[in-house]
């Protein structure tokens, strides 16, 4: 049986800026305003993430009802509807808000449009948090569509002002062809300026498209309500490599790596990175004995934290 030679990490992978943010938000709350903070929806999609908090101290809810009243209170980083955003006000909360800029950016726009008339046609899966925030910020005139096939059903009021938008950890491609296909129906629907797409997605895509070219296997560090992993791992399978994706180093199995020479390994932008060097370790154990970066887009961005989240500068 021969057992892996090399791994070959891809690069960007883990954290994006709005992760990051996310996560710090959530430390800050807890820093300032001492234990428990609430956060309505897991902060990002990561159970390492999310059981960390948890122990710093940091409750995480669905309903609003389950947080006490003048209590803290943090949107996740998948953004929120207006209807949720209205009662946490109503119900007194000290909030403060992780939802991603790139996120709350898709909901400025959606605000600006309706108020001239426009519907839109939302590219996203039905059920995740951020389609739920977006989709709510109007309460009528967006409508979601999932593959091309929805395209052909849908049935906006008037197609004379329809606007397209995405949720922003779709697969690039699928979404490429999803709006090709709602501007084949609606010809004059108007597109974003720059594509929803965060810029995080698309880079760890591409890094898994310069990776597939060289390896036998992929594997993607990240939870199953991972949006954005869980399209790193279909790219790879749709490039014609096995992949699987794991929460942690635990699930790897040592089947999945007989015949293999070379392991590309990746990580989703809400998986930290000291899985991943988890995951590094328990492949050399397999027997791999050399590790390699493959260079990529270096990422330099950074978002502002929420006013009234500064620690006083420590000495």
């Amino acid at each position: 049986m021969s057992q892996p030679q090399e791994i070959l990490l891809a690069e960007p992978r883990g954290f994006c800026a709005g992760v990051d943010r996310a996560i710090e938000i959530v430390e800050r709350a807890l820093q300032k305003f001492g234990a428990p903070i609430h956060v309505r929806h897991e902060i990002v999609h990561n159970t390492y993430v999310v059981n960390d908090l948890k122990a710093k101290g940091a409750i995480f809810i669905e309903e609003l009802a389950e947080v006490p009243p003048g209590a803290t209170l943090v949107f996740s980083a998948h953004g929120v509807s207006k209807a949720v955003q209205n009662e946490a006000e109503a119900r007194g909360f000290r909030i403060f808000d992780a939802t991603c800029p790139l996120v709350s950016k898709v909901h400025v726009e959606v605000a600006k449009l309706a108020q001239e008339g426009y519907e839109f046609i939302m590219i996203g899966h039905k059920g995740h948090p951020e389609v739920e925030g977006t989709m709510g910020q109007l309460e009528h005139g967006i409508h979601l569509v999932e593959d091309v096939a929805d395209v052909a059903r849908v049935q906006p009021l008037q197609t004379k002002l329809l606007a397209v938008v995405t949720q922003t950890t779709l697969s690039v491609d699928d979404a490429a062809e999803i709006t090709a296909a709602v501007r084949a129906r609606f010809p004059s629907v108007r597109e974003p300026k720059q594509q929803d797409i965060c810029y995080a997605t698309q880079n760890r895509q591409d890094a898994v498209k310069v990776l597939s070219a060289q390896v036998d296997l992929m594997i993607v560090v990240g939870s199953p309500t991972s949006s954005n992993s869980n399209r790193l791992r279909e790219l790879a399978v749709k490039l014609g490599i096995p992949a699987y994706m794991v929460d942690s180093a635990e699930e790897l199995r040592p089947e999945w790596f007989e015949g293999v020479t070379r392991v590309g390994l990746t990580a989703g932008a809400s998986a930290p990175e000291i899985l991943v060097r988890q995951v590094v370790d328990r492949i050399k154990a397999l027997g791999a004995v050399s590790v390699r970066t493959v260079p990529g887009m270096e990422e330099t961005i950074k978002f502002p934290l929420p006013k009234g989240l500064k620690i006083e500068a420590a000495v």
